[in-house]
């Protein structure tokens, strides 16, 4: 097998390929057993069909485009390997001249690995800015750790803003409970107005046990 390598752009090669027909013998014994299954011969077993009859039922063209399909990705194979070619892609094969007991050529477009020329990096030189930290930043990341990691302690006294406070919540519209309106064992953050209007106001100064009804408008 010859070959040569062609570079079309920098991400993209074609391969000239060129086998003596000799070198397909091993495709071409493949191609005859291969087919040698896959027909129905009056008295011959699958598998065991003689290459003549082959060709005399079948046709020496299908063996040979057979034998083609089996050889092209071999002999790609080795050529791509024989030029150290990295390739990032499916190839597209064009046979270009087959003749049957003499050579088969062919080429192969296919994308490649493009090469990449690193700088030196001893040679460069980073800036970085320096960062400016203030208190309130700092302060502000302490809460959150405290928000995240601290533990909730029971206190004997009423409600301030900032406390956390297990509630349940009745919605009623008109002395009636309203479906879906209940809710039990809720933690929330007094002051933080993040549930139903109304609420921070109603929960402020409660003392544990307490209940309270204030007004507020469902979504």
């Amino acid at each position: 097998m010859k070959s040569t390598v062609e570079t079309l752009s920098p991400t993209r090669v074609r391969l000239t390929i060129d086998v003596e027909f000799a070198e397909m013998s091993k495709h071409l014994s493949d191609a005859y057993k291969k087919i040698s299954t896959q027909v129905n011969i009056p008295g011959f077993r699958k598998g065991k069909v003689p290459a003549a009859m082959i060709d005399q039922r079948v046709g020496r063209g299908t063996v040979l485009d057979e034998a083609i399909n089996l050889a092209l990705p071999d002999f790609y194979g080795q050529a791509a390997r024989e030029h150290q070619i990295l390739v990032i892609g499916r190839p597209e094969v064009d046979i270009k001249e087959f003749v049957d007991n003499e050579k088969l050529s062919f080429t192969v477009e296919v994308s490649v690995r493009p090469e990449v020329a690193l700088p030196d990096f001893s040679k460069i030189t980073i800036k970085v800015d320096d960062v400016e930290v203030k208190e309130a930043d700092i302060a502000e990341q302490v809460d959150a750790l405290r928000a995240r990691f601290g533990t909730l302690n029971v206190v004997e006294r009423a409600i301030a803003t900032g406390d956390f406070a297990t509630v349940d919540l009745v919605a009623r519209i008109d002395g009636e409970e309203v479906e879906g309106g209940t809710a039990s064992g809720i933690s929330y953050e007094v002051g933080s107005n993040r549930m139903v209007d109304g609420l921070d106001e109603a929960l402020a100064g409660l003392k544990a046990g307490a209940t309270k009804v204030f007004q507020t408008q469902l979504v």
